[in-house]
């Protein structure tokens, strides 16, 4: 059984069996997902063996979670040195393991000029932010990101502040703790203490003015990013993973607002209530951030987009759609590492084959070539064309274009 502790920056390098120091393969990064809370790099379904086989050099990272990953506290703040990054730990794990990968990877018959990094939901929106910072410049050359949105609003370093008293309070400790008090209780405490605090308190990304100075849709509208080719999408059933995050099902109408009469009739106004929630609020949070992504950043290195709608053949006409994360195994390829093994059917096995050699191919040369599916072009804002992975894997416009082009207007009214 793993052990959980603080203590937890590792990693875990696959290599291909011919793989020789100073080779120069292909590498690819891997950011594991689990809401800033929970997961590591080295679960089953993140083996790196079959990607290793196709000929790249896979590494999977772990980085401090939680409290012990993403937290702030005025004690901390006013003993930290000016310019001292701060609060963010668990995005300065991810660039320490991008850094120690820079330096190291060629040993293990990795290029470190050619690093593809690349993370799933929580992963996926630290991806989003990697791509905005400074800090990561230049310790990636190319980037994937699944399930991670692209329209963040990440708190700022004050309201994070106030979030670490009232955590800190959970342990017996006042709004007057001083940085010993804080470093006096164990990793242990600030676990129980994460656990204790709810109403949608979760974890992630924050504004600390220093390692993170802006939310990394302004970065990309502003033409700041860090310019590398990408693949960005996200799944039909994202909504699968919202109520876990605490969303509720009436976010929708506070999120499109004085849309809703015509955003309503995209999703078809005979549409059953909650299909269309379930729908909106997938499209809201992760689909329609991703193409606006793929758009903001069109005008240089490629973007690729894809949505994946494709439902294993045991789950068909059960499942609505394809849930949050359900395209890791078909990456991956590591199915065989689950109990759904036996269940698979060759048209499973075809689309696991297809995507896995889709992504290596472009951590090998930045352009997606996908074996038993068509061309797929780098999106434009133009064409508008996404590849899906569904039961059939297309080239086409997405066919809620209008609705995402209202999602992301309000939000960019909002922010303003």
């Amino acid at each position: 059984m793993a052990v959980q502790s603080e203590d937890c920056l590792t990693l875990n390098v696959w290599t291909p069996p011919t793989a020789r120091p100073g080779a120069k393969l292909p590498v690819m990064v891997w950011i594991h997902g689990g809401a800033h809370r929970l997961g590591s790099g080295s679960a089953p379904l993140y083996d790196g063996a079959e990607l290793a086989k196709q000929g790249v050099v896979l590494v999977t990272i772990n980085y401090r979670l939680g409290l012990l990953g993403f937290f702030a506290h005025p004690a901390i703040t006013a003993a930290a040195k000016p310019g001292e990054p701060l609060g963010n730990y668990g995005i300065m794990d991810q660039i320490a393991a991008l850094e120690w990968v820079r330096d190291n990877i060629a040993a293990f018959g990795g290029d470190p000029e050619n690093v593809t990094a690349l993370g799933e939901s929580a992963g996926g929106a630290d991806m989003i932010y990697l791509l905005a910072s400074p800090g990561a410049k230049g310790l990636f050359a190319k980037a994937i990101v699944e399930s991670g949105g692209g329209l963040q609003r990440p708190s700022t370093l004050g309201d994070q502040e106030k979030r670490g008293v009232a955590y800190a309070a959970k342990i017996g400790l006042d709004a007057h703790a001083t940085l010993a008090d804080l470093r006096a209780r164990t990793p242990k405490d600030w676990i129980d203490a994460q656990g204790a605090l709810q109403g949608g308190l979760g974890f992630g990304p924050f504004i600390d003015g220093r390692l993170i100075t802006e939310a990394p849709w302004v970065a990309f509208k502003d033409g700041r990013a860090n310019d590398v080719p990408l693949i960005i999408g996200a799944n039909s059933n994202e909504a699968s993973v919202l109520a876990t995050l605490g969303v509720s099902s009436d976010a929708v109408g506070s999120l499109v607002g004085d849309y809703m009469t015509e955003f309503r009739k995209v999703y078809g106004e005979q549409t059953p209530e909650t299909e269309f929630t379930r729908e909106a609020m997938g499209d809201i949070v992760f689909v329609a951030p991703s193409r606006w992504v793929a758009s903001a950043l069109s005008g240089g290195a490629p973007s690729y987009l894809y949505y994946f709608s494709y439902v294993a053949s045991m789950r068909q006409g059960k499942a609505p759609g394809a849930s949050h994360g359900t395209e890791i195994p078909y990456v991956f390829k590591t199915w065989d590492k689950t109990p759904l093994a036996r269940f698979l059917s060759p048209n499973d096995r075809k689309m696991s084959d297809t995507m896995s050699a889709c992504w290596v191919a472009f951590a090998k040369t930045g352009k997606p070539a996908c074996p038993g599916a068509p061309a797929w072009p780098a999106y434009t804002p133009a064409k508008d064309q996404e590849m899906e992975f569904g039961a059939t894997i297309s080239v086409h416009s997405p066919s809620r274009a209008s609705a995402f082009n209202m999602i992301v207007e309000r939000f960019m009214k909002a922010a303003h």
